[in-house]
């Protein structure tokens, strides 16, 4: 069953088009690995599903919900971070945390339990302007995971954190679907990464979708192309080099 459908997605700006008939199916329960080089459309289809941009054409569900009839009761859904996470500065990383709680209208127990999923529990008096960049990626993922929605859409989780940070947060990720019933919807440049916690990968460029299916599914059809397939990254950089050059190099 597909928790986030879309059909025909579109997002343009001007002559610019930044997603172009977009049909994603990203499977419940799933951890879904979105791919693609910069500018490649990514953020701009996650930030149409959180209500940030509106699509141009094409429409998507969520949960069976529909955009944008149901744009409120989706957001209850969906934890969210997208880009550098903002926060007040000379508030800690608790109270930061307690604004999103009021807004969302949770228990008080949802924030001490995102500051223990991310590891923050022994820094949630530090002021937020104090935090590491690490610390505040960790803190934009408390905001993320307060409450403990059914869906999270992640974009580039796992910025400015060291190796064992990385780590960390890629073990959360994949024990998401399984400890807490979610489904995550992560973009990130670190292909190891993602190859180690995805389940599901979709491949965009110049906003359209490459390839989307399982990792043994990529694995095959890249073999069928004469791709390389020892790992995700060697076999995403020839799929986005020959989609290029069939495109006659425009960048």
């Amino acid at each position: 069953m597909n928790i986030i459908e879309t059909q025909n997605l579109t997002k343009t700006y001007g002559d610019f088009t930044a997603v172009s008939h977009l049909n994603l199916h990203i499977r419940k329960g799933s951890v879904y690995g979105f791919l693609g080089p910069n500018g490649a459309g990514k953020s701009t289809t996650m930030k149409m599903f959180l209500g940030l941009t509106q699509p141009t054409e094409g429409s998507f569900h969520i949960d069976g919900k529909t955009y944008p009839s149901d744009r409120v009761p989706i957001l209850k859904e969906v934890g969210s971070f997208i880009e550098a996470p903002a926060f007040y500065g000379n508030l800690s990383g608790e109270e930061n945390l307690e604004i999103i709680r009021k807004i969302l209208g949770l228990p008080k127990s949802c924030v001490d339990d995102a500051l223990e999923l991310v590891g923050l529990t022994e820094f949630r008096k530090r002021l937020a302007k104090k935090y590491s960049l690490g610390m505040k990626q960790r803190l934009g993922l408390a905001g993320a995971l307060i409450g403990r929605p059914p869906i999270l859409i992640l974009d580039e989780p796992t910025n400015g954190l060291d190796p064992v940070g990385i780590h960390e947060i890629r073990t959360l990720i994949r024990s998401l679907p399984q400890k807490y019933d979610c489904t995550v919807l992560v973009s990130s440049h670190l292909l190891p990464e993602v190859e180690l916690m995805a389940d599901d990968i979709g491949i965009l460029n110049h906003g359209h979708l490459l390839f989307e299916g399982t990792k043994e599914e990529l694995k095959t059809s890249a073999r069928a192309a004469g791709f390389p397939t020892d790992n995700l990254e060697d076999t995403f950089l020839a799929m986005i080099d020959e989609d290029n050059r069939r495109r006659g190099g425009t960048v």
